[in-house]
């Protein structure tokens, strides 16, 4: 989301600030999406669709790899069934369209994703190109990235409609251990990023 102004004190104790950079293109989208290519560091990025005056979250995911590498990983796995695969135009308009459902589902059904192979691949690779990528920098040692991961998602969900449609539902979300200092994260970004807050305590 576009910062706002801060007055002296506005800020709570304890806080990170995160500049989000974005948008990027998914990598090989690069020249078909006149979009800057992802930067070489690792950290936690936001896969996001174009939405009104902003950027509706898709998934929040962390990486402790050069982000494009983790993004070759993820192509993989998209082209052969393993990930939920959305209607870029649908998604738009901020509504969830499956075209294909993953995870545990992709495992019982081989037969008809080898039947629907083309269409599947084809329909992944409009998502990926309709993909806009924001990431931001972040100690990869720490359990800050995890944390930060975590409280997105659950913000998303917990957020109106249709911020709270989109995501995927069931990931593994890292929970915060009682021996975990508060953190606040303060999102910095010049995009709007609809459903992540200015202040994010996680």
């Amino acid at each position: 989301m576009a910062e706002q102004e801060m007055g002296p004190g506005d800020e709570p104790s304890n806080v990170i600030r995160l500049f989000w950079t974005g948008p990027h293109a998914w990598p090989g989208c690069e020249s078909e999406n006149a979009l800057p290519s992802l930067p070489k560091h690792s950290g936690v990025y936001l896969c996001t669709f174009p939405y009104r005056d902003g950027f509706l979250i898709y998934v929040a995911g962390l990486t402790r790899k050069p982000f494009r590498a983790r993004f070759v990983q993820h192509r993989r796995e998209y082209l052969r069934g393993a990930y939920n695969v959305l209607d870029p135009v649908q998604a738009r308009n901020g509504v969830r369209s499956e075209i294909w459902h993953g995870w545990h589902y992709w495992r019982a059904h081989n037969d008809e994703f080898a039947a629907r192979r083309n269409e599947i691949q084809a329909a992944a690779t409009r998502q990926l190109s309709a993909f806009r990528v924001f990431v931001t920098d972040i100690e990869p040692r720490s359990r800050v990235p995890e944390r930060l991961e975590a409280a997105i998602m659950r913000g998303l969900y917990a957020a109106p409609s249709p911020f709270c449609d989109m995501p995927d539902k069931g990931m593994f979300l890292a929970q915060k251990r009682s021996s975990d200092e508060p953190i606040t994260v303060l999102n910095c970004c010049a995009s709007k990023l609809h459903g992540l807050p200015k202040l994010l305590p996680i």
